[in-house]
């Protein structure tokens, strides 16, 4: 099954030989010093989180096995699978079933984890009941494995080879990173990305704050490093520096690589100095391995490899039609060769890469029919075994048993509440080419409802725009798939673009039902540009006809909250009579996460408009929801609307270290990260102020006073100017992705910030920000900008060429409830009167 004869080796040369001794025993641990020492002191003093990552075979597992040898307390430790069942968070349950017995008493949250673990019944509370909320309970579970683990704390958390893990445990250690659990050293082990590609928990960690995680590369052996390696290895006492530029030269410096080449020149003998001595690559040391194989051992070796790193001898007797008696022969004739290792539970590869050799060296034919055999041995096994199923039959080149597969092990992790598992199977179906158009359709709707809230986004995106692109597309199928698309694009911060295939969307969708939430996102005026409130109101006649016409309550609940929100935008103050009946309703109070989505949007309307009291009283309903239900993805627009709430409020203390956390550790919602750092411009650009002015930032009218006077010592002006290119970023992503409010309030800060030093300058930037809200219809977002332009008319002394600005804005919120606005326009009429 394996072919032999490939082995290539380079000839010539002859040197004075020198004959080591065997190996005896494994080769030992050189080098990494520096990186053991970081380890040590990183998880002598939890909590820390640590990710440890290379390139295969540069010696993670190695290193680790180092430090927990000397490493007092308990360990915790679980390993990923390269094909894993659909089994959310199954490395980190392993680990936890590693201390069991020694758990103490537990939250009750804990209880969340007791359908998962049927084995620990008798120590883990009772299961709460469940949520109706997929992201809630996604949630508790989260928390419930952080209580579990800081029962089990203090101790050492290892999980190796993250880079095969699910979708559910990378979100976990992504909430460990912010939420750590006193005691806990978590290591976690992984293969860096190829370029251009990532991994779930290299996806995961990058939304975490830097400082949340402490990343340690571990790059190749040096020279000195293979010479020591080599002198204890071939028990050389100076091996000549030839032989090691030879080794570097052909293991590239890679730990495992290096041990197996010196393995081999230990167990052969000869001169290692002769070309034809030192082997190439690890394929040839394998080959040379595989030499003394009869081919029967050779065809279970492949099997085996076909199989994965801990081949079952049970199912490589099916495969091959042997007896389990042959099956163990051929595999300890492999393990006395060098090619397996004793586990301690049975024989497996040293390492996923001489596995990935061996597979390599089976012709490609043998390949595709041992998939194919492996995946009619596991049919049989109950449960099925989807997701390998799965894996062979994609390897096996056969489609339509891939796509049921795929299917059903995507149905089982939305079943088992991992959305993103389900988007990863399901974005595999779509690259089957043959795939029909209704059972691709299907699919597809099957992924936008699993990636909406997942980490498969930018994945999904562009397969649901290919499908779209095809006019045969059926209508019904175009206007949810539609709508999905939309939801996701703003979801990615793509403001424009999802409204509008929100919009395209809307024709095509039959129900009531569907058509009423997706036409009250649309009444949504302060996330896009282009679209006057006319529309917007428009949108929201039409969403209010299909909620009475679906007879849905949660239609009708959803456009309720879209009307206060878009009332509240405008001034209206019938917006307050409607959220104050909301808040009162059963109907809202039975949705939490509705309820603390309306509150927080609620707050931010309060505050556009200018009631900063009814914003704080939004803020901490909405907070106190969040904390209720778990729904960790509105945190970032919690703590961002507490920061907009304290800049209002002259809060500067401490307040640019908040936001500049927040920017850096916000995760999604990257339009409300777009507002964040309009706020962390102003607050540095204020702060400077008030430092040259001598005084105290002391209210939302003086905010409009503070940055006149810029210039003067070294830090402030290095703030302003700071300040100044972050609000230019701003303003250019605000313009690329068409988000309408930190657009006009980047325009308005920038126009502040220059009207001293810079007038003609302020005065573009002023009158863009006028332009883009007269595009909208809402005046009053336009009162700073309005506020710039009389200074710096009033400045040139020609205090007309503002007052058709200063007039718009006084019609514009006549009978309007906006108080913000009217503190500026109080102050234009100071410097331009009517």
């Amino acid at each position: 099954m394996i072919d032999g004869d490939q082995d290539r080796t380079r000839g010539g040369g002859s040197h004075t030989p020198v004959r080591p001794e065997r190996l005896r025993g494994p080769v030992e641990f050189v080098g990494r010093a520096a990186e053991l020492a970081q380890l040590r002191r990183l998880v002598a003093t939890p909590p820390c989180l640590i990710l440890l990552e290379g390139e295969p075979g540069i010696g993670k597992s190695r290193l680790v096995t180092e430090l927990l040898a000397e490493l007092p307390g308990r360990h915790l430790i679980g390993e990923c699978d390269d094909v894993p069942e659909p089994f959310p968070l199954g490395v980190l349950l392993d680990a936890i079933r590693c201390g069991a017995d020694q758990l103490g008493p537990l939250s009750p949250v804990a209880g969340a984890l007791a359908p998962l673990l049927p084995e620990l019944a008798d120590v883990l509370p009772d299961a709460p009941p469940p949520l109706t909320d997929p992201a809630a309970e996604r949630h508790r579970l989260l928390r419930a494995v952080a209580a579990v683990l800081a029962a089990l704390s203090p101790a050492t958390l290892l999980l190796e080879d993250l880079h095969w893990a699910d979708p559910a445990t990378c979100e976990l250690l992504g909430y460990l990173s912010t939420h750590p659990v006193e005691g806990l050293a978590v290591v976690l082990t992984a293969r860096t990305a190829a370029p251009g590609s990532s991994t779930p928990i290299h996806d995961a960690l990058a939304r975490t704050p830097p400082w949340s995680v402490t990343r340690i590369p571990l790059s190749p052996l040096d020279a000195d490093d293979v010479r020591r390696l080599a002198a204890r290895t071939l028990r050389l006492d100076d091996p000549p520096q030839q032989l090691t530029a030879t080794l570097l030269d052909r293991t590239a410096g890679i730990p495992f690589v290096v041990e197996e080449v010196l393995r081999t020149l230990a167990e052969r003998g000869g001169d290692p100095m002769a070309d034809d001595s030192v082997p190439f690559v690890l394929r040839d040391v394998l080959l040379w391995r595989l030499r003394p194989l009869d081919e029967a051992t050779r065809e279970v070796l492949g099997a085996a490899a076909v199989l994965g790193m801990a081949p079952d001898q049970r199912i490589l007797a099916s495969v091959l039609s042997l007896d389990r008696v042959a099956i163990g022969a051929a595999l300890t004739a492999a393990h006395r060769a060098g090619l397996l290792h004793d586990a301690g539970d049975g024989l497996r590869f040293r390492h996923d890469l001489a596995r990935q050799v061996v597979y390599d060296l089976v012709p490609r034919e043998s390949r595709e029919w041992l998939h194919l055999r492996v995946a009619r041995v596991l049919e049989q096994e109950l449960p099925r075994p989807v997701a390998q199923l799965a894996h062979h039959y994609r390897r096996a080149g056969s489609g339509a048993d891939f796509v049921r597969n795929a299917e059903a092990a995507a149905d089982l992790a939305t079943e088992r509440g991992d959305d993103a598992t389900a988007a990863s199977f399901l974005l595999q179906t779509m690259d089957i080419a043959e795939l029909p158009r209704p059972v691709r359709v299907r699919l597809a709707a099957k992924l936008g409802r699993s990636a909406i809230d997942g980490l498969s986004q930018a994945e999904a995106i562009p397969v649901l725009e290919r499908l779209l692109a095809d006019r045969r597309l059926p209508p019904g199928a175009r206007g949810e798939l539609g709508l999905v698309l939309g939801r996701m694009l703003r979801q990615q911060g793509e403001a424009l673009r999802g409204y509008t295939e929100i919009e395209r969307a809307v024709p095509y969708l039959r129900a009531p039902r569907r058509k009423a939430p997706a036409l009250a996102v649309l009444a949504a005026p302060d996330t896009v540009v282009g679209r006057h409130v006319d529309d917007h109101l428009a949108r929201c006649a039409e969403a209010e006809s299909a909620a009475a016409a679906s007879g849905d309550p949660a239609a009708h609940l959803a456009v309720r909250i879209a009307r206060a929100s878009l009332l509240l935008e405008l001034g209206d103050p019938a917006a307050w009579a409607i959220i104050n009946e909301l808040r009162a309703s059963e109907e809202l109070a039975d949705r939490p996460r509705e309820h603390a989505r309306a509150c927080l949007n609620w707050a931010q309307g309060a505050l556009h408009a200018g009631h900063p009291e009814q914003a704080e009283a939004l803020l901490a309903a909405g907070r106190a929801l969040v904390d209720e239900t778990g729904y960790e993805r509105l945190t970032s627009l919690v703590e961002a609307t507490q920061l907009s709430l304290d800049r209002t409020a002259g809060r500067l203390d401490g307040l640019a270290e908040r936001l500049g956390r927040l920017v850096a550790s916000a995760e999604r919602m990257p339009v409300t990260l777009l507002d964040a750092r309009v706020e962390l411009a102003t607050v540095l650009a204020l702060t400077a102020t008030a430092e040259r002015a001598g005084r105290e930032y002391d209210s939302p009218v003086s905010r409009t006073e503070g940055c006149a006077g810029l210039g003067g010592g070294n830090r402030g002006r290095k703030e302003v100017e700071s300040a100044e290119r972050a609000l230019r970023e701003v303003v250019a992503d605000a313009r690329r992705v068409g988000a309408i409010w930190p657009l006009v309030q980047a325009l308005s800060a920038l126009a502040r910030l220059t009207v001293a030093g810079r007038p003609d300058e302020a005065v573009r930037h002023a009158a863009e920000a006028l332009s883009v809200v007269r595009g909208k219809g809402i005046l009053a977002w336009a009162a700073d900008a309005v506020l710039v332009l009389a200074e710096a008319a009033a400045a040139q002394g020609e205090p007309a060429r503002a007052a058709a600005a200063v007039a718009e804005l006084e019609a514009g919120i006549a009978g309007r409830d906006t108080p913000l606005a009217r503190a500026a326009l109080r102050q234009c009429r100071d410097l331009v009167p009517a």
